[in-house]
C-alpha cells in the first residue's frame, strides 16, 4: 500500500487548507481509532499533545471527535514536547499517541504525528493502513460505546520528572548558567523547569507563545537569537529547541552554534569509551557531514546512514540493536531513554559531559572538522515538479560527474514543506559553490515562481 496523505513525519500542511483541515483531522482521527481499537474491549486510550499554534485547538477538537466516534477515550495533555507524547503513550498504557505540531515550520502550518502503543512513531505500512481506512466507510462505535475525553493536568509534570532522571545529579549543575530558547513552542514551560530544578541558573527566552509566534526568529532554526543572549549574559551554554522540542542546537559560551552532527559525535565517543554504545555504530542520515563519518572511523566506530527523517533513523536503530542516532538538524535519538528525538534530554547529556569533564562547551561542541558543506532550500509552487524537468536532471548529472571522487550531492524534496533541499559536500569549496549555483539556477528556471 502507498501513502498519499502522510509525509516523512506524519501529516503536515498549512492550517485550514488541505490536508490540515478540521474535516480531514476528524476523519483521520476516526480512521486511526478504528485501526487501533482492540475488539471486545472498551478501555481504549489515546493521548493527544500539541504545541502552541493557534490552529492546534481546531485540530485537537476535530481529532477528538473522530477518535471518540470510534470508541476511543481521549486524554488531552495540552502543550507538551513531542517526546513527551511518545513517553506518555507507553507510560499511560495508551493504544495510540498523537502530537499536533508542525515542528520547526512557521506558525501558519500544522501537523499530526502518530505514535504506536510502544511509544515509537508509526511505520510507513501502518500509516498506509490508516489511509486505506479513510478511503472507505469508517464503522462508528455503537452509541453506548462512544468514547470520552478529558484533560490530563499532570502530563507535563510526568515528563519533567522523567527527564530529570536521565541526568546523574542536580548538584552537578550548581553554578552553571544556561540560556534556553524554547521557540515559543511546546517546551516553553517544561524545559526551563527541568533545568532550574536540576540546579542551573536559567535564562529563558522564547517562552511567551501567543499562538502565532512559534519558531519566529527564535529556536533551533534561528539560533542567532540565543547566541546573542549567551554572550550578553555570560552564560556557559545555550540550548535552542524547535517548536515541538524534538530538535536541539547547542551554543557554546562564545556564541558559536553546534549542530546535531557535533552533538552525536560527542555522545558516540563518550558512550563508546564507557562501553554503552551498542553495536559500535551511530545511525544518522545521508545529510550528516562526511567529517562525522571520518571522526567515527578514527575511533573504530561506524556510521550507519539512512534516508532523511528521524523515524527512519529509529527504524534502523531498532532493526540493528543500536541505541544512538539522529540527524544533523538536531534530532538526537537515545533509545536507552526515549523513543524519538528529544532536544531537552540530549541537552542534559551535553551538560553531563560538561559537568563530568570540567571542559567548557566550546571544547565539547567541536569534536571534528567539518568537510565544507552547503545546503540550499528552494521553495517551489505546490503542484509543480521541477526535479522532473529534463534540463534540471541534465544539470544534476553533470554536477555529479564533476564531483566524482571529490564530493557528493544529496538532492531531495522535503517531506514536510514545498521545498527542494540541495546539499553538497566537497573539500574544494569553490567547486562546490559553482556546482550548487548551477543546480539552483536550473531549478529556478524550471519553476519560475520559486
Amino acid at each position: 500500500m502507498t501513502r498519499k496523505l502522510f509525509g516523512t513525519d506524519g501529516v503536515r500542511g498549512q492550517a485550514n487548507s488541505y490536508p490540515m483541515t478540521a474535516e480531514v483531522a476528524l476523519r483521520l482521527g476516526a480512521a486511526a481509532g478504528r485501526h487501533f481499537r482492540r475488539h471486545g474491549q472498551n478501555d481504549h486510550r489515546v493521548v493527544i499533545g500539541k504545541d502552541t499554534r493557534l490552529s492546534g485547538y481546531m485540530i485537537e477538537n476535530a481529532l477528538t471527535a473522530g477518535l471518540t466516534s470510534t470508541g476511543m477515550n481521549v486524554l488531552l495533555l495540552g502543550p507538551v514536547p513531542t517526546p513527551a507524547v511518545g513517553f506518555l503513550t507507553r507510560s499511560m498504557r495508551a493504544d495510540l499517541g498523537i502530537m499536533i505540531s508542525a515542528s520547526h515550520n512557521p506558525a501558519a502550518d500544522n501537523g499530526i504525528k502518530f505514535f504506536g502503543p510502544d511509544g515509537y512513531k508509526l511505520s510507513d505500512a501502518a500509516e498506509a493502513k490508516i489511509e486505506a481506512i479513510m478511503a472507505g466507510e469508517i464503522s462508528p462505535a455503537k452509541p453506548e460505546n462512544i468514547g470520552r475525553a478529558k484533560r490530563i493536568e499532570d502530563g507535563r509534570g510526568r515528563y519533567v520528572e522523567y527527564a530529570k532522571t536521565t541526568f546523574s545529579g542536580r548538584e552537578m549543575l550548581a553554578g552553571v548558567k544556561v540560556v534556553v530558547d524554547c521557540a515559543n513552542g511546546a517546551a516553553y514551560r517544561a524545559a526551563p523547569e527541568v533545568l532550574w530544578e536540576l540546579g542551573a541558573t536559567v535564562i529563558p527566552i522564547g517562552v511567551a507563545p501567543n499562538g502565532c509566534n512559534i519558531n519566529e526568529n527564535c529556536g533551533s532554526t534561528h539560533p542567532e537569537t540565543a547566541a546573542a543572549a549567551v554572550v550578553a549574559h555570560g552564560a556557559d551554554l545555550g540550548i535552542c529547541l524547535d517548536g515541538d522540542a524534538d530538535r536541539v542546537m547547542i551554543i557554546d559560551q562564545n556564541g558559536v552554534v553546534a549542530d546535531g552532527d557535533q552533538i552525536m559525535a560527542l555522545l558516540a565517543a563518550r558512550w563508546a569509551d564507557a562501553g554503552r554504545l551498542k553495536g559500535g555504530a551511530l545511525v544518522a542520515t545521508v545529510m550528516s557531514n562526511l567529517g562525522l563519518e571520518r571522526f567515527l572511523m578514527g575511533r573504530g566506530l561506524r556510521l550507519e546512514r539512512t534516508r532523511v527523517g528521524d523515524r527512519y533513523v529509529v527504524e534502523r536503530m531498532r532493526a540493528g540493536g543500536y541505541n544512538l542516532g539522529g540527524e544533523q538538524s538536531g534530532h538526537i535519538v537515545m533509545t536507552d531513554h526515549v523513543t524519538t528525538g528529544d532536544g531537552l534530554i540530549a541537552s542534559l547529556q551535553f551538560l553531563a559531559a560538561m559537568a563530568e569533564t570540567g571542559h567548557p562547551a566550546s571544547e565539547l561542541a567541536r569534536q571534528f572538522e567539518q568537510v565544507p558543506q552547503q545546503l540550499r532550500n528552494l521553495r517551489y509552487p505546490r503542484g509543480q515538479e521541477p526535479l522532473s524537468a529534463v534540463a534540471v536532471q541534465a544539470v544534476i548529472a553533470e554536477a555529479e560527474a564533476r564531483l566524482v571522487g571529490r564530493g557528493r550531492l544529496v538532492i531531495r524534496k522535503s517531506g514536510t514543506e514545498p521545498l527542494i533541499r540541495v546539499m553538497g559536500e566537497a573539500e574544494d569549496a569553490a567547486l562546490l559553490t559553482e556546482v550548487l549555483d548551477g543546480i539552483v539556477a536550473a531549478i529556478g528556471a524550471a519553476a519560475p515562481a520559486v
